[in-house]
């Protein structure tokens, strides 16, 4: 059999001269070009230049060194084709059977403050993206790796077969991770370049200025895995997670136990999970159908969880319950107690005995994410045809919080206030929160009318046996008129917290102020749909 070749050609030089030697030690001959060249060089590794094989010198400050017949003919040559290998034979060409290539790093350039549209368009790469083209198109002949990761599995098959020959299943998937690759990476151009103000052409010195939306928006997904069925049992779907998921976000999960998890088990956990971890003390969230169903913080997550079971014991029976602090045994013993139904347990780590105490619930899911305050940046909405992009609702109203009625609250309230404030963020609109000392009281949720929300609240804590005497209440909008907040202080309420903002807001603030009770707006409004 023939010597291979292999070309390498990185820029992220992690395990390269590692990965060389052992091509090397199978008898495979080297080739590369600039700084990678210098490297293996300097290895002691034979490594021969592109341009010995081209004939050509790297032109052009390294624009130009693998653009020619030579290379991208010893890529693209089907060797089970006579005719092709015929004019190899005829120009001097040899295949090449390897390549190793990342590409320039743009995303890593134009991350930095200081990136001027000329150091951008630097760091472009162009033969990069040809070779990896070419050798992925010719899969079946050629081996085309552009992660580092993947070197193990390629020196073990090379190591299987004596240096002769890669699986087929293994070239097709390097070839399909290719194509995903130059995708995103051209995406990646696509969306800073349209990003850019107009006249940035003309200044490619400067820091160009960016709109926070390109003109043209490319993301790409990763499936995770397929779905047992979508929102309901004749609807298929599947999951997809970005390229990069930060720590923190729920796609970054480990299941520890259970079913696949469903379509609406991921929203529902998703809605719990973003809900939860906005919290800086022990908390417990019961997410049902989207909304929080029981909403508490406490000394520690078996009082929050006592306490957010509270709320509404009746619909968290089959819900999501998330956790900001590792799940202990104790609690799910208390859970369990209670007969408590859950269809999702989530928390940033779950205790070895937690986990043996769920054991027998074969049926539960149990995922441990690593808890921080990152959170998506952007949020999208499908719709027809297109989809809606905005950036993610983390606004942050301690302090800019305006008193305006004649009775101020007192600090306990207010506390309630910002804690009912927090939680009436993740409730769908139009959105009436009862809270008192660290819990949800009543949660009114989705309705086309705010004082309908205020009085379903009302009927969902009376159901509960829970009296709303003293409590706060966060409304995610204004009050247009002075008859929702009538509701909440014929249900007991003492003090509110809403946006503020109405034509009539006057007529609510002497509401307030007539009933005898504590107004506050924040100036900030929280939709959710």
């Amino acid at each position: 059999m023939a010597q291979l070749t292999a070309l390498l050609s990185v820029s992220d030089k992690t395990g390269i001269v590692e990965f060389a030697q052992s091509l090397h030690g199978h008898g495979i001959k080297l080739l590369s070009t600039g700084g990678t060249a210098k490297l293996l060089a300097q290895a002691g590794l034979p490594v021969t230049e592109v341009s010995e094989i081209t004939g050509f010198p790297e032109m052009l400050d390294g624009r130009v060194k693998t653009l020619h017949p030579r290379v991208h003919g010893g890529l693209l040559a089907r060797r089970d084709v006579p005719e092709h290998m015929a004019a190899l034979a005829e120009h001097g060409i040899n295949t090449i059977d390897l390549l190793i290539i990342n590409l320039y790093p743009f995303a890593q350039a134009t991350a930095k403050a200081d990136c001027t549209l000329e150091d951008a368009i630097e760091n472009i790469d162009i033969g990069g993206p040809a070779m990896l083209r070419a050798a992925a198109k010719n899969w079946q002949d050629v081996g085309v790796v552009i992660d580092p990761t993947d070197y193990p599995q390629v020196l073990a098959e090379l190591t299987a077969s004596n240096g002769t020959s890669l699986t087929r299943a293994t070239k097709f998937m390097l070839a399909k991770k290719v194509f995903s690759h130059t995708a995103a990476y051209d995406g990646m151009i696509s969306n800073y370049l349209t990003s850019l103000e107009a006249g940035s052409e003309d200044k490619t010195a400067d820091v160009p200025v960016r709109e926070e939306y390109p003109s043209v928006f490319n993301l790409q997904l990763h499936k995770v895995q397929g779905m047992r069925y979508g929102e309901n049992p004749h609807q298929s779907a599947a999951f997809y997670k970005e390229a990069k998921v930060a720590e923190g976000l729920l796609a970054g999960w480990n299941q520890i136990q259970g079913k696949e998890l469903s379509f609406n088990n991921i929203a529902d956990a998703d809605a719990a999970w973003e809900c939860v971890k906005a919290f800086d003390v022990p908390a417990c969230v019961i997410v049902k159908h989207a909304n929080p169903c029981g909403v508490a913080i406490g000394a520690n997550l078996l009082e929050a969880y006592e306490k957010a079971l509270k709320t509404d014991p009746t619909s968290a029976f089959g819900g999501i319950i998330a956790f900001n602090r590792p799940l202990d045994v104790e609690v799910v013993e208390k859970i369990n107690a209670n007969k408590h139904f859950v269809e999702v347990a989530i928390a940033p780590a779950i205790t070895p005995a937690a986990r043996a105490a769920y054991a027998s619930k074969v049926n539960v899911r149990l995922l441990e994410v690593p808890i921080s305050a990152t959170s998506n940046p952007l949020d999208m909405k499908r719709v027809g045809g297109g989809m809606l992009l905005q950036s993610a609702d983390n606004v942050d109203i301690v302090g800019d919080i305006k008193v305006v009625t004649k009775l101020a609250p007192t600090e306990q309230q207010l506390q309630d206030l910002l804690f009912a404030w927090k939680v009436g963020r993740f409730v769908k609109s139009n959105a009436i929160v009862f809270c008192k000392d660290g819990m949800t009281f009543g949660v009114g949720a989705g309705q086309m009318s705010r004082l309908d929300s205020a009085r379903i609240a009302s009927i969902k804590a009376k159901a509960a046996g829970l009296s709303l005497e003293g409590t706060a209440v966060a409304s995610d909008a204004f009050f247009p008129f002075r008859d929702g907040l009538d509701v909440v202080v014929d249900a007991g309420a003492t003090c509110v917290i809403h946006p503020g903002g109405s034509m009539r807001d006057q007529e609510v603030i002497d509401a307030a102020n007539e009933r005898g009770i504590a107004m506050v707006f924040t100036g900030t409004r929280h939709f959710r749909h």
